[in-house]
């Protein structure tokens, strides 16, 4: 359980906590608190959701599974094929995050060397993936205590009337909570990669449930301080603007000689999040490979430690050509709305179960389903058409296929 916890929370505490504030800052204003409150909501419904399918099915592929099962093809493939397009395009933008930090004049080699470094750590196997993880955890959370202490400090004496102006967030408020409650959900997606694992924890149905409700947890205490603090620090305009806020929380403090310390963090973390990222990309793309979804050469599993070695080859190959052709900042929006129409299924999904715990009764299945899809379309245009695109070129390409096959 500590493996898998450890597997979920450094997915969700990766490079989405470094970067996710400022726009959804822009977006939600002083309203920013309450757009991590909706966002965390959402996601316990859908962490709900997951830990009952996956306990009911120990499978590798997540939702594409549950999906299937309990849906149909097309529901699960439409829950797959959001998970594998968004998340890929997450690697790549965790990826180029990790070399504009480590060497902004270098960032596409450094992004691409850590893309083939990383790959080649999942193809060792899992306990390798979550030993490797565990270690970048402890360092997120130390930089993470760091900027909580500068923000308690204060800015410096002497840059105490140099703070930024609202007119970054002159337009941001209380109509912008729904959309910046989307892109939050981007920092809290994490815990999927818990159950795309279900085939490589011990004791899947006791495990997968318990460690997806501890990673979210964990999350959303960090994450709401995080926003507290943040609020309290910088002016609206400037958390608004900036496109480091952690980075810059230090920077205007009393602690400004820590920086580096920051920069350090965000490095591991993005290393966290591509890591756990590639795995659950390629588990998934195992799980539609096995079902003639993806071609089916993407499901051969082999090697010492069993791994499918030709869906991560493969994912990360697809990284490596988006980190040429794409940036940081225009996947959040595509991802986040991927990632809830995932959930979305998910919660369907769930709903058709005959029994729900306490703490997850089938109401919430309803509550869940309704609040993806309205965060969902009320991102920002240019994401939510973005992937609204790809999801349909990824029907109609399996429309195609299965009309060949016949």
């Amino acid at each position: 359980m500590f493996d898998a916890t450890s597997i979920g929370l450094g997915s969700m505490l990766g490079a989405g906590v470094f970067v996710v504030f400022a726009p959804a800052a822009g977006l939600a204003g002083n309203f920013l608190v309450l757009s991590v409150l909706i966002a965390g909501a959402v996601a316990y419904c859908n962490a709900v959701a997951s830990a009952e399918l996956a306990a009911r099915y120990p499978a590798s592929g997540g939702t594409y599974v549950y999906g299937r099962k309990r849906l149909g093809e097309w529901r699960g493939f439409l829950a797959g094929w959001g998970f594998v397009s968004g998340k890929t395009a997450s690697c790549a933008a965790m990826a180029l995050t990790f070399g504009h930090y480590v060497s902004p004049g270098y960032a596409v080699p450094v992004a691409i060397a850590a893309v083939v470094a990383l790959t080649a750590v999942n193809l060792f196997g899992i306990t390798r993936t979550a030993l490797l993880t565990r270690i970048l955890l402890c360092v997120v959370l130390a930089t993470l205590v760091f900027v909580a202490a500068a923000a308690i400090v204060g800015p410096h004496p002497a840059d105490f009337s140099a703070g930024g102006t609202s007119d970054g967030g002159a337009t941001a408020g209380f109509s912008g909570v729904l959309p910046a409650a989307g892109l939050m959900f981007f920092a809290f997606a994490g815990y999927a990669r818990i159950a795309t694992l279900g085939e490589e924890v011990k004791d899947p149905a006791r495990t997968i449930p318990r460690a997806i409700l501890a990673a979210l947890a964990g999350a959303f205490v960090i994450y709401l301080a995080l926003a507290l603090l943040l609020q309290n620090h910088l002016t609206e305009g400037k958390l608004a603007a900036t496109t480091a806020p952690l980075l810059d929380a230090v920077v205007n403090s009393q602690l400004a000689a820590g920086a580096p310390v920051v920069q350090a963090g965000a490095a591991a973390a993005c290393l966290g999040a591509l890591l756990a990222l590639i795995t659950g990309v390629g588990r998934t793309t195992l799980a539609m490979a096995r079902e003639r979804d993806l071609p089916a050469p993407l499901a051969r599993v082999g090697g010492k430690h069993t791994v499918p070695f030709v869906a991560e080859l493969a994912v990360g190959a697809v990284v490596i050509f988006l980190i040429l052709t794409t940036d940081v900042m225009t996947v959040v929006g595509f991802s986040s709305f991927g990632v809830l129409i995932y959930y979305a299924v998910t919660n369907a999904a769930a709903y058709t179960l005959e029994e729900h715990p306490a703490h997850g009764p089938r109401w919430l299945n309803v509550v869940g389903f309704i609040s993806c899809l309205l965060l969902a379309f009320t991102l920002p245009h240019v994401s939510v058409l973005g992937m609204a695109a790809v999801l349909a070129v990824g029907a109609a390409g399996r429309f195609v296929v299965l009309r060949l096959r016949r």
